[in-house]
C-alpha cells in the first residue's frame, strides 16, 4: 500500500511539473505574440544590440545540445562502456535542448513564417544559410543514432552512425563559432580562436547538463549512482571546465595583443559596469573556480557536490554568453579605424540594454521545450542509464 501510494505521488508530482513547464511554454509563445505584435521597441533591444537576451539561451541551449552528443561518442565511437549506457540519454538530451535553442533563435530573429524561404534559397556566401543544414542535419542524425541503439536489427550500424554524429556536432559547434568569428565590424568578435573555443566550451557545458538531469532521474527512481563511475564523470567534468577556461583565456590575451582590440578588452575586462561584474564573478569565480573546487578539494567531489558544480557551470555559461553576446554589441562600432566620429546618431557611444520581460519569458520558453521533450521521453521511453556491474577500463 505503501508503494502504491508513492506511485500516485510521483505521477502527480509528473503531471505537475510538465503543467508548469507547459505553462512557461506557453509564456514564452505570449511574449512572442507581443513582440510580433507591437514590434522589438517592447524589448530592451535597439538598433546597436540586436541580439539580447534570447540569444543568450538561444547559444546556450545549441552548443550544449552539441557537447551533450560526448557522452555518446565517448561510448560508441571510443567504446567505453559506462558512457555507451548513457548514449540513448545524451542522445535525448541533445534534440530537446536543440529544439528550444532553435525555436528561441527562429521566434526571436522575428518573421517565423519566413524560414520556409531560408529552407529552400541557399546563399552559400552566408553562414547563417550553413547553418539550417548543418541543425536540421544534427536532428536526422541524432534520431537515425538512436533508431540504431533502441532498434535491435539496427544494432550493427551503430558505431557507423556514432561516427557520423560525432563528426556533425564538431562541424555544428564550429558553424555556430563561425557566426561570430566572421563579425569582422565588431571588436568583440572576428577571431579564428572563436571555432575551437566553441567546441571546447560546449564540451563543459554539455556534460553539466547531463549530470545535472541524470542526477534528477537516478534520485526520481530512488537510485544511486556507482561511486566509480561517479569519479570518472567528475574528473572529466573538470578537465573539461580547465579546457573551457584555457580557451576563454587565450581569447581574451589576443585580443589584448592587439591594440585595436585593447579598448574593447578594456570595456569589458575593467570599465564596462554589469559586464566585468558578470564575467570576473559569474563566470570566473561561480562558473569555474568554485566548481574546480568542489571536484577536486579532498573531501569534496560526492554527488552533492557535483551536481552543485554541475549548476554552477551552467549559471557560468549564461554569464559568459551574457558578456560575450551583448557586452559584444554594447562597444561601439569601429566603422571607420584611425578617425573619431562623431553626428547627432550617437556613434561612438556605448549602448544600453535593459532586456525585458518578454525577452527572458521567450528564453526559459526554450528552456521549458527542451525540459517538455526530456520529461516526456523518459516517461516515454527506456532512457535510463542501465549500468552493468564497473570494471575499469
Amino acid at each position: 500500500m505503501a508503494d502504491l501510494y508513492a506511485l500516485r505521488s510521483k505521477n502527480r508530482l509528473y503531471y505537475v511539473l510538465l503543467a508548469i513547464a507547459g505553462l512557461v511554454v506557453l509564456a514564452g509563445l505570449y511574449a512572442v505574440h507581443m513582440m510580433e505584435s507591437h514590434g522589438h521597441i517592447i524589448t530592451g533591444m535597439n538598433n546597436q544590440i540586436v541580439w539580447g537576451l534570447p540569444h543568450v539561451f538561444a547559444i546556450f541551449l545549441i552548443v550544449a545540445a552539441s557537447g551533450v552528443l560526448n557522452v555518446a561518442s565517448i561510448g560508441s565511437v571510443f567504446g567505453k562502456a559506462i558512457y555507451k549506457a548513457r548514449a540513448p540519454l545524451a542522445s535525448l538530451l541533445s534534440i530537446a535542448m536543440l529544439a528550444g535553442g532553435l525555436t528561441v533563435l527562429m521566434l526571436d530573429l522575428g518573421r517565423p513564417d519566413r524560414i520556409i524561404v531560408a529552407a529552400t534559397n541557399f546563399n552559400l556566401t552566408s553562414v547563417f544559410a550553413w547553418n539550417v543544414v548543418l541543425y536540421s542535419g544534427m536532428f536526422s542524425l541524432v534520431i537515425i543514432y538512436l533508431w540504431t541503439m533502441m532498434e535491435r536489427r539496427m544494432n550493427p550500424w551503430n558505431k557507423t552512425a556514432g561516427l557520423a554524429v560525432f563528426a556533425w556536432r564538431f562541424i555544428l559547434t564550429t558553424g555556430t563559432g563561425l557566426i561570430f568569428a566572421f563579425l569582422t565590424a565588431r571588436q568583440a568578435y572576428g577571431s579564428a580562436i572563436l571555432p575551437p573555443m566553441f567546441i571546447v566550451l560546449s564540451f563543459a557545458w554539455g556534460l553539466a547538463v547531463f549530470h545535472v538531469v541524470q542526477t534528477v532521474i537516478y534520485a526520481w527512481n530512488e537510485k544511486t549512482l556507482d561511486a566509480d563511475i561517479l569519479r570518472r564523470k567528475k574528473n572529466l567534468l573538470g578537465v573539461f571546465i580547465i579546457g573551457s577556461l584555457y580557451m576563454v583565456t587565450i581569447y581574451h590575451m589576443t585580443n589584448l595583443y592587439f591594440a585595436h582590440k585593447s579598448a574593447f578588452e578594456n570595456f569589458i575586462l575593467r570599465d564596462g559596469g554589469v559586464f566585468p561584474d558578470m564575467f570576473w564573478w559569474g563566470y570566473i569565480v561561480i562558473g569555474n573556480l568554485l566548481p574546480l573546487l568542489l571536484i577536486y578539494v579532498p573531501g569534496l567531489g560526492k554527488a552533492k557536490c557535483v551536481m552543485a558544480a554541475s549548476l554552477l557551470v551552467v549559471l557560468g555559461a549564461l554569464s559568459l554568453l551574457y558578456v560575450f553576446i551583448i557586452g559584444g554589441q554594447a562597444f561601439p562600432l569601429d566603422i571607420f579605424p584611425g578617425f573619431e566620429v562623431k553626428s547627432t546618431f550617437g556613434d561612438g557611444q556605448i549602448a544600453s540594454y535593459h532586456p525585458s520581460i518578454y525577452e527572458f519569458l521567450l528564453g526559459i520558453g526554450g528552456l521549458a521545450i527542451a525540459f517538455v521533450i526530456t520529461t516526456v521521453g523518459v516517461r516515454v521511453l527506456d532512457f535510463m542509464p542501465h549500468d552493468k556491474p564497473y570494471v575499469a577500463d
